[in-house]
Protein backbone atom coordinates (compact mmCIF):
# COMPACT_ATOMS: atom_id res chain seq x y z
CA UNK A 1 0.00 0.00 0.00
CA UNK A 2 1.08 3.50 -0.74
CA UNK A 3 2.30 6.06 2.02
CA UNK A 4 -0.70 8.43 0.57
CA UNK A 5 -4.07 7.47 1.03
CA UNK A 6 -6.36 6.75 -2.16
CA UNK A 7 -8.85 9.76 -1.79
CA UNK A 8 -11.57 10.71 -4.14
CA UNK A 9 -11.18 13.21 -6.75
CA UNK A 10 -10.57 16.55 -4.42
CA UNK A 11 -12.78 18.53 -5.94
CA UNK A 12 -15.69 16.62 -4.53
CA UNK A 13 -17.52 16.48 -1.44
CA UNK A 14 -17.89 13.06 -0.89
CA UNK A 15 -14.61 10.90 -0.55
CA UNK A 16 -15.66 7.71 -2.22
CA UNK A 17 -12.47 6.22 -2.18
CA UNK A 18 -11.35 7.18 1.05
CA UNK A 19 -9.50 4.77 2.75
CA UNK A 20 -11.72 3.41 5.85
CA UNK A 21 -11.05 2.89 9.22
CA UNK A 22 -9.89 -0.65 9.34
CA UNK A 23 -7.61 -0.06 6.12
CA UNK A 24 -5.77 2.98 7.87
CA UNK A 25 -5.47 1.17 11.11
CA UNK A 26 -3.94 -1.71 9.67
CA UNK A 27 -1.50 0.16 7.17
CA UNK A 28 -0.83 2.64 10.51
CA UNK A 29 0.29 -0.10 12.54
CA UNK A 30 2.31 -2.50 10.58
CA UNK A 31 3.86 0.23 8.71
CA UNK A 32 2.80 0.40 5.13
CA UNK A 33 1.56 4.12 5.55
CA UNK A 34 3.65 6.72 7.47
CA UNK A 35 1.50 7.89 10.38
CA UNK A 36 3.08 11.41 9.80
CA UNK A 37 2.21 11.69 6.10
CA UNK A 38 -1.23 10.43 6.73
CA UNK A 39 -2.11 13.39 8.99
CA UNK A 40 -0.72 15.86 6.44
CA UNK A 41 -2.37 14.05 3.58
CA UNK A 42 -5.46 14.60 5.48
CA UNK A 43 -5.30 17.88 6.24
CA UNK A 44 -4.87 18.71 2.40
CA UNK A 45 -8.39 16.69 2.44
CA UNK A 46 -9.72 19.23 5.37
CA UNK A 47 -8.75 22.25 3.26
CA UNK A 48 -9.68 21.13 0.67
CA UNK A 49 -13.67 20.52 1.85
CA UNK A 50 -14.30 22.52 4.78
CA UNK A 51 -15.11 25.43 2.98
CA UNK A 52 -17.69 24.02 1.93
CA UNK A 53 -18.54 21.10 4.45
CA UNK A 54 -17.73 23.50 7.72
CA UNK A 55 -17.56 20.02 9.80
CA UNK A 56 -14.93 20.95 11.94
CA UNK A 57 -15.20 23.56 14.80
CA UNK A 58 -12.05 26.07 13.49
CA UNK A 59 -8.60 25.63 15.04
CA UNK A 60 -5.83 27.84 14.56
CA UNK A 61 -2.49 25.64 14.06
CA UNK A 62 -4.48 22.36 13.23
CA UNK A 63 -2.21 21.03 11.08
CA UNK A 64 1.16 22.06 13.28
CA UNK A 65 -0.68 19.88 16.32
CA UNK A 66 -1.45 16.99 14.88
CA UNK A 67 1.54 16.99 13.05
CA UNK A 68 3.53 16.99 16.02
CA UNK A 69 1.45 14.66 17.82
CA UNK A 70 1.98 12.23 15.04
CA UNK A 71 5.39 12.41 15.12
CA UNK A 72 5.69 12.27 19.00
CA UNK A 73 3.76 8.86 18.34
CA UNK A 74 5.80 7.65 15.84
CA UNK A 75 8.83 7.96 18.31
CA UNK A 76 6.79 6.72 21.18
CA UNK A 77 6.04 3.01 18.92
CA UNK A 78 8.90 2.73 16.11
CA UNK A 79 8.65 -0.67 16.45
CA UNK A 80 5.14 -2.31 14.46
CA UNK A 81 4.61 -5.02 17.24
CA UNK A 82 4.21 -2.95 20.09
CA UNK A 83 1.62 -0.34 18.51
CA UNK A 84 -1.85 0.40 19.43
CA UNK A 85 -4.93 -1.14 17.29
CA UNK A 86 -6.09 2.49 16.33
CA UNK A 87 -2.02 3.76 16.15
CA UNK A 88 -2.04 7.18 14.20
CA UNK A 89 -6.09 6.81 13.20
CA UNK A 90 -7.10 10.23 13.26
CA UNK A 91 -10.82 10.93 15.18
CA UNK A 92 -13.59 13.66 14.97
CA UNK A 93 -14.68 14.69 18.46
CA UNK A 94 -18.40 16.08 19.17
CA UNK A 95 -17.83 19.58 20.48
CA UNK A 96 -20.03 18.23 24.11
CA UNK A 97 -16.59 15.99 25.15
CA UNK A 98 -14.55 17.55 27.35
CA UNK A 99 -11.24 17.14 25.48
CA UNK A 100 -7.22 17.57 26.62
CA UNK A 101 -5.95 20.67 25.01
CA UNK A 102 -9.22 21.50 23.26
CA UNK A 103 -12.05 23.97 24.36
CA UNK A 104 -15.33 23.10 24.67
CA UNK A 105 -17.83 25.43 23.01
CA UNK A 106 -21.13 22.98 22.65
CA UNK A 107 -22.22 24.87 19.65
CA UNK A 108 -23.55 27.78 21.95
CA UNK A 109 -22.52 31.40 23.09
CA UNK A 110 -21.81 30.46 26.59
CA UNK A 111 -18.51 31.94 28.01
CA UNK A 112 -15.82 28.46 27.53
CA UNK A 113 -14.62 29.05 30.87
CA UNK A 114 -18.36 27.51 31.84
CA UNK A 115 -17.66 24.75 29.85
CA UNK A 116 -14.88 22.98 31.03
CA UNK A 117 -14.29 19.55 32.76
CA UNK A 118 -11.85 16.24 32.39
CA UNK A 119 -11.41 14.51 29.30
CA UNK A 120 -14.13 12.12 28.99
CA UNK A 121 -13.80 7.90 29.21
CA UNK A 122 -14.75 8.01 25.36
CA UNK A 123 -11.96 9.72 24.18
CA UNK A 124 -9.52 8.49 26.42
CA UNK A 125 -10.21 4.94 25.13
CA UNK A 126 -9.16 5.67 21.53
CA UNK A 127 -6.07 7.51 23.08
CA UNK A 128 -4.79 5.00 24.85
CA UNK A 129 -5.70 2.84 21.58
CA UNK A 130 -3.43 5.07 19.89
CA UNK A 131 -5.80 7.50 17.91
CA UNK A 132 -4.88 11.21 17.41
CA UNK A 133 -7.55 13.95 17.80
CA UNK A 134 -7.77 15.45 14.41
CA UNK A 135 -9.76 18.09 16.37
CA UNK A 136 -13.58 19.14 17.43
CA UNK A 137 -16.50 18.99 15.43
CA UNK A 138 -19.59 20.74 15.27
CA UNK A 139 -22.91 20.33 16.94
CA UNK A 140 -25.88 21.98 17.22
CA UNK A 141 -26.50 24.51 20.23
CA UNK A 142 -25.96 21.65 23.58
CA UNK A 143 -26.75 18.42 21.04
CA UNK A 144 -30.38 20.01 20.96
CA UNK A 145 -32.46 21.06 17.47
CA UNK A 146 -30.23 24.80 17.10
CA UNK A 147 -27.74 24.09 14.03
CA UNK A 148 -24.68 24.89 13.09
CA UNK A 149 -22.66 25.82 9.75
CA UNK A 150 -22.31 22.37 8.47
CA UNK A 151 -23.83 20.79 5.51
CA UNK A 152 -24.34 17.59 4.05
CA UNK A 153 -21.35 16.45 1.71
CA UNK A 154 -23.60 14.87 -0.72
CA UNK A 155 -25.65 18.07 -1.45
CA UNK A 156 -24.71 21.10 0.74
CA UNK A 157 -28.32 22.52 0.08
CA UNK A 158 -29.08 20.07 2.59
CA UNK A 159 -29.07 18.99 6.20
CA UNK A 160 -26.05 16.52 7.69
CA UNK A 161 -28.83 16.32 10.23
CA UNK A 162 -28.07 16.49 13.81
CA UNK A 163 -27.38 17.06 16.63
CA UNK A 164 -23.88 15.45 15.59
CA UNK A 165 -23.68 16.97 12.63
CA UNK A 166 -20.45 17.85 12.23
CA UNK A 167 -19.24 13.93 12.99
CA UNK A 168 -21.21 12.49 9.96
CA UNK A 169 -20.70 15.30 7.96
CA UNK A 170 -16.79 15.00 8.85
CA UNK A 171 -16.77 10.97 7.93
CA UNK A 172 -18.78 11.26 5.03
CA UNK A 173 -16.08 14.02 3.13
CA UNK A 174 -13.16 12.01 3.59
CA UNK A 175 -11.76 13.84 6.48
CA UNK A 176 -11.30 11.41 9.05
CA UNK A 177 -12.22 7.96 9.36
CA UNK A 178 -13.86 7.86 12.67
CA UNK A 179 -15.56 10.25 14.47
CA UNK A 180 -17.54 10.58 18.10
CA UNK A 181 -21.45 11.78 18.30
CA UNK A 182 -24.22 11.57 20.85
CA UNK A 183 -27.63 10.92 20.44
CA UNK A 184 -30.80 11.58 22.50
CA UNK A 185 -33.24 10.97 20.16
CA UNK A 186 -31.42 10.29 17.11
CA UNK A 187 -28.49 12.59 16.57
CA UNK A 188 -26.46 9.69 15.14
CA UNK A 189 -28.51 7.36 13.32
CA UNK A 190 -30.42 10.24 11.25
CA UNK A 191 -26.92 12.44 10.71
CA UNK A 192 -25.58 8.96 9.35
CA UNK A 193 -28.66 8.26 7.13
CA UNK A 194 -28.33 11.79 5.75
CA UNK A 195 -24.32 11.43 4.63
CA UNK A 196 -24.48 7.93 3.94
CA UNK A 197 -22.40 6.41 5.94
CA UNK A 198 -22.47 3.98 9.55
CA UNK A 199 -23.41 5.23 12.39
CA UNK A 200 -23.79 3.06 15.59
CA UNK A 201 -25.78 3.74 18.81
CA UNK A 202 -25.13 1.18 21.67
CA UNK A 203 -26.97 0.23 24.30
CA UNK A 204 -27.84 2.54 27.08
CA UNK A 205 -24.48 3.30 28.37
CA UNK A 206 -22.27 0.53 26.88
CA UNK A 207 -20.24 3.49 26.76
CA UNK A 208 -19.38 5.94 29.43
CA UNK A 209 -21.02 9.12 28.99
CA UNK A 210 -18.55 11.00 31.56
CA UNK A 211 -17.02 13.92 30.41
CA UNK A 212 -19.89 15.04 27.96
CA UNK A 213 -22.46 17.65 28.30
CA UNK A 214 -25.62 16.15 29.29
CA UNK A 215 -28.85 17.19 27.29
CA UNK A 216 -30.63 14.62 29.11
CA UNK A 217 -28.77 12.07 31.52
CA UNK A 218 -31.27 9.06 31.35
CA UNK A 219 -30.98 8.62 27.10
CA UNK A 220 -27.84 10.28 26.41
CA UNK A 221 -25.82 7.93 24.62
CA UNK A 222 -22.42 8.14 23.10
CA UNK A 223 -21.89 7.33 19.07
CA UNK A 224 -19.93 6.91 16.23
CA UNK A 225 -19.58 7.30 12.93
CA UNK A 226 -17.22 5.50 10.45
CA UNK A 227 -17.27 4.52 6.48
CA UNK A 228 -18.35 0.96 6.76
CA UNK A 229 -19.08 -1.77 9.56
CA UNK A 230 -15.65 -3.64 9.47
CA UNK A 231 -14.49 -0.13 10.82
CA UNK A 232 -17.42 0.54 13.20
CA UNK A 233 -16.63 -2.77 14.64
CA UNK A 234 -13.01 -1.87 15.22
CA UNK A 235 -13.80 1.21 16.71
CA UNK A 236 -16.48 -0.41 18.91
CA UNK A 237 -14.27 -2.62 20.59
CA UNK A 238 -12.44 0.11 21.84
CA UNK A 239 -15.14 1.93 22.89
CA UNK A 240 -17.75 -0.69 24.16
CA UNK A 241 -17.38 -1.84 28.17
CA UNK A 242 -16.32 -5.03 28.11
CA UNK A 243 -16.60 -5.80 24.41
CA UNK A 244 -16.01 -9.99 22.94
CA UNK A 245 -15.35 -10.72 20.07
CA UNK A 246 -18.53 -12.11 17.69
CA UNK A 247 -18.13 -14.25 14.91
CA UNK A 248 -21.39 -14.96 13.17
CA UNK A 249 -22.17 -16.33 9.90
CA UNK A 250 -26.03 -16.76 10.54
CA UNK A 251 -28.89 -15.13 8.03
CA UNK A 252 -31.06 -13.21 11.30
CA UNK A 253 -34.59 -13.20 10.54
CA UNK A 254 -35.42 -9.87 10.10
CA UNK A 255 -38.25 -8.19 11.84
CA UNK A 256 -40.56 -5.05 10.23
CA UNK A 257 -42.07 -2.72 13.25
CA UNK A 258 -45.58 -2.31 11.16
CA UNK A 259 -48.30 -0.05 12.23
CA UNK A 260 -48.15 3.47 13.39
CA UNK A 261 -44.74 3.65 13.73
CA UNK A 262 -43.88 3.05 10.56
CA UNK A 263 -46.14 5.16 9.35
CA UNK A 264 -44.31 8.34 10.56
CA UNK A 265 -42.09 7.65 7.46
CA UNK A 266 -42.71 9.79 4.10
CA UNK A 267 -43.66 8.05 1.19
CA UNK A 268 -40.49 8.55 -0.25
CA UNK A 269 -39.00 7.14 2.33
CA UNK A 270 -41.34 4.44 2.99
CA UNK A 271 -40.83 3.54 -0.88
CA UNK A 272 -37.05 3.47 -0.51
CA UNK A 273 -37.67 0.88 2.74
CA UNK A 274 -39.63 -1.44 1.14
CA UNK A 275 -37.11 -1.44 -1.92
CA UNK A 276 -34.60 -2.20 0.85
CA UNK A 277 -36.31 -5.25 2.40
CA UNK A 278 -37.32 -6.75 -1.16
CA UNK A 279 -33.39 -6.92 -1.52
CA UNK A 280 -32.79 -8.42 1.48
CA UNK A 281 -35.94 -10.98 1.26
CA UNK A 282 -34.25 -11.80 -2.51
CA UNK A 283 -30.75 -12.77 -0.77
CA UNK A 284 -32.39 -15.46 1.18
CA UNK A 285 -33.19 -13.20 4.43
CA UNK A 286 -36.59 -14.18 6.28
CA UNK A 287 -38.84 -10.95 7.35
CA UNK A 288 -41.59 -11.18 9.49
CA UNK A 289 -44.03 -8.12 9.26
CA UNK A 290 -45.18 -7.32 13.13
CA UNK A 291 -47.23 -4.62 15.00
CA UNK A 292 -44.64 -3.12 17.14
CA UNK A 293 -45.31 0.40 19.32
CA UNK A 294 -49.00 1.06 18.85
CA UNK A 295 -49.27 3.94 21.42
CA UNK A 296 -46.32 5.51 19.36
CA UNK A 297 -47.56 9.12 19.88
CA UNK A 298 -48.03 8.58 23.59
CA UNK A 299 -44.29 7.19 23.59
CA UNK A 300 -42.96 10.28 21.23
CA UNK A 301 -44.42 12.72 23.83
CA UNK A 302 -43.17 10.80 26.62
CA UNK A 303 -39.65 10.81 25.55
CA UNK A 304 -39.87 14.63 24.89
CA UNK A 305 -41.29 15.22 28.05
CA UNK A 306 -38.45 13.47 29.85
CA UNK A 307 -35.82 14.97 27.21
CA UNK A 308 -36.97 18.52 28.59
CA UNK A 309 -37.04 17.73 32.25
CA UNK A 310 -33.48 16.27 32.54
CA UNK A 311 -32.35 19.21 30.37
CA UNK A 312 -33.83 21.96 32.41
CA UNK A 313 -32.05 20.14 35.53
CA UNK A 314 -28.62 20.46 33.38
CA UNK A 315 -28.68 23.72 32.34
CA UNK A 316 -30.79 25.49 35.55
CA UNK A 317 -27.73 27.49 36.63
CA UNK A 318 -26.37 28.96 33.33
CA UNK A 319 -29.90 29.42 32.20
CA UNK A 320 -30.12 31.86 35.41
CA UNK A 321 -26.90 33.64 34.27
CA UNK A 322 -26.85 33.20 30.44
CA UNK A 323 -30.65 32.61 29.78
CA UNK A 324 -30.25 35.32 26.99
CA UNK A 325 -27.40 33.66 24.87
CA UNK A 326 -29.78 30.15 24.77
CA UNK A 327 -30.86 29.68 21.40
CA UNK A 328 -34.72 30.42 21.07
CA UNK A 329 -35.61 26.72 20.48
CA UNK A 330 -33.34 25.61 23.23
CA UNK A 331 -34.35 28.05 26.03
CA UNK A 332 -38.14 26.67 24.69
CA UNK A 333 -37.03 22.93 25.84
CA UNK A 334 -35.37 24.23 29.12
CA UNK A 335 -38.60 26.10 29.75
CA UNK A 336 -40.61 23.10 28.95
CA UNK A 337 -38.78 20.65 31.15
CA UNK A 338 -39.22 23.64 33.96
CA UNK A 339 -42.75 22.65 34.32
CA UNK A 340 -42.90 18.77 34.05
CA UNK A 341 -43.01 17.29 37.66
CA UNK A 342 -41.08 14.39 39.84
CA UNK A 343 -43.35 12.25 39.66
CA UNK A 344 -43.62 12.54 36.09
CA UNK A 345 -39.83 11.94 35.59
CA UNK A 346 -39.88 9.15 37.53
CA UNK A 347 -42.99 7.43 35.82
CA UNK A 348 -41.51 8.34 32.29
CA UNK A 349 -37.98 7.16 33.28
CA UNK A 350 -39.39 3.76 34.49
CA UNK A 351 -41.35 3.79 31.20
CA UNK A 352 -37.75 3.00 29.17
CA UNK A 353 -37.83 -0.17 31.03
CA UNK A 354 -41.18 -1.10 30.76
CA UNK A 355 -40.31 -0.35 26.67
CA UNK A 356 -37.25 -2.27 27.08
CA UNK A 357 -38.98 -5.20 28.37
CA UNK A 358 -41.53 -5.20 26.36
CA UNK A 359 -39.57 -4.81 22.91
CA UNK A 360 -37.58 -8.13 24.51
CA UNK A 361 -40.95 -9.92 24.80
CA UNK A 362 -41.98 -9.19 21.45
CA UNK A 363 -38.91 -9.67 20.10
CA UNK A 364 -38.49 -13.42 21.28
CA UNK A 365 -42.25 -14.50 20.47
CA UNK A 366 -41.41 -13.39 17.06
CA UNK A 367 -38.92 -14.96 16.54
CA UNK A 368 -37.00 -11.75 15.31
CA UNK A 369 -32.91 -10.94 15.25
CA UNK A 370 -32.90 -7.76 13.77
CA UNK A 371 -35.18 -5.33 13.41
CA UNK A 372 -34.83 -2.51 10.60
CA UNK A 373 -36.89 0.17 9.65
CA UNK A 374 -35.61 3.93 7.71
CA UNK A 375 -33.05 5.57 9.73
CA UNK A 376 -34.67 8.79 9.46
CA UNK A 377 -38.13 9.89 7.24
CA UNK A 378 -36.73 10.27 4.20
CA UNK A 379 -33.84 11.83 2.35
CA UNK A 380 -31.89 14.50 4.30
CA UNK A 381 -34.65 17.46 3.93
CA UNK A 382 -33.43 21.04 2.09
CA UNK A 383 -31.90 23.67 3.98
CA UNK A 384 -29.33 23.69 7.25
CA UNK A 385 -31.94 25.97 9.12
CA UNK A 386 -33.47 22.23 10.69
CA UNK A 387 -31.65 18.68 11.05
CA UNK A 388 -34.74 16.74 10.46
CA UNK A 389 -37.00 14.39 12.11
CA UNK A 390 -35.29 11.66 14.46
CA UNK A 391 -39.30 10.37 15.19
CA UNK A 392 -37.78 6.51 13.53
CA UNK A 393 -35.20 6.68 16.40
CA UNK A 394 -37.24 7.84 19.29
CA UNK A 395 -38.68 4.19 19.97
CA UNK A 396 -35.46 2.64 20.26
CA UNK A 397 -33.31 5.24 21.84
CA UNK A 398 -35.87 5.17 24.72
CA UNK A 399 -35.42 1.86 25.32
CA UNK A 400 -31.86 1.61 25.31
CA UNK A 401 -31.07 -0.68 22.73
CA UNK A 402 -28.51 -1.00 20.23
CA UNK A 403 -28.89 0.37 16.95
CA UNK A 404 -26.92 1.00 13.85
CA UNK A 405 -27.52 3.16 10.38
CA UNK A 406 -26.20 0.88 7.06
CA UNK A 407 -26.07 2.94 3.76
CA UNK A 408 -29.06 1.91 1.68
CA UNK A 409 -29.05 3.30 -1.34
CA UNK A 410 -30.22 7.29 -3.10
CA UNK A 411 -33.04 8.86 -3.59
CA UNK A 412 -32.30 12.46 -6.11
CA UNK A 413 -28.96 11.78 -4.91
CA UNK A 414 -29.51 11.98 -1.61
CA UNK A 415 -28.59 9.02 1.03
CA UNK A 416 -31.54 6.96 2.24
CA UNK A 417 -29.84 5.05 5.48
CA UNK A 418 -31.81 1.32 6.48
CA UNK A 419 -31.63 1.08 10.46
CA UNK A 420 -31.09 -2.27 12.20
CA UNK A 421 -31.68 -3.07 15.99
CA UNK A 422 -30.42 -5.50 18.12
CA UNK A 423 -31.68 -6.73 21.89
CA UNK A 424 -30.02 -4.91 24.44
CA UNK A 425 -26.14 -5.33 25.67
CA UNK A 426 -26.32 -7.67 22.68
CA UNK A 427 -24.12 -5.00 20.35
CA UNK A 428 -21.58 -7.23 19.34
CA UNK A 429 -23.90 -9.57 16.95
CA UNK A 430 -25.92 -6.78 15.69
CA UNK A 431 -22.68 -5.35 14.72
CA UNK A 432 -21.52 -8.87 13.24
CA UNK A 433 -24.72 -9.00 11.54
CA UNK A 434 -25.15 -5.42 10.22
CA UNK A 435 -22.09 -6.66 8.15
CA UNK A 436 -23.76 -9.18 5.88
CA UNK A 437 -26.95 -6.99 5.58
CA UNK A 438 -24.51 -4.11 4.39
CA UNK A 439 -22.84 -6.03 1.80
CA UNK A 440 -26.34 -7.14 0.23
CA UNK A 441 -27.66 -3.45 0.53
CA UNK A 442 -24.01 -1.97 -1.01
CA UNK A 443 -24.56 -5.17 -3.81
CA UNK A 444 -28.35 -4.18 -4.42
CA UNK A 445 -27.80 -0.42 -4.54
CA UNK A 446 -24.48 -0.31 -5.47
CA UNK A 447 -23.11 1.98 -3.34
Amino acid sequence: MADEPNEADETSLIATDAVTLAEAASALRTGRRDVVKYVERLHDRIESVEPTVHALVPEPGRSDRLTAEAAALRDRYPEPRDRPPLYGVPVGVKDIFHTRGLPTRAGSDLPISELTGAEGSAVAALRDAGALVLGKTVTTEFAYFEPGPTRNPHDPQHTPGGSSSGSAAAVAAGETPLALGTQTVGSTIRPAAFCGIVGFKPSYDRIPTDGVLPLAESVDHVGAFTRDVTGMRVAASVLCDDWETVATDDRPVLGVPTGPYLSQATEVGLDQFDAQVEALERAGYEVRRVRLFNDIDALNERHDRLVAAEAALAHAEWVDEYGDRYAAETADLVREGQSVTVEEVAAVRASRRDLRAEVAAVTAEEGVDVWISPAAPGPAPEGIDGTGDPVMNLPWTHAGVPAVSLPGGRVDGLPVGLQCVGSFMDDERLLARAQSIAAVLAEAFRQ
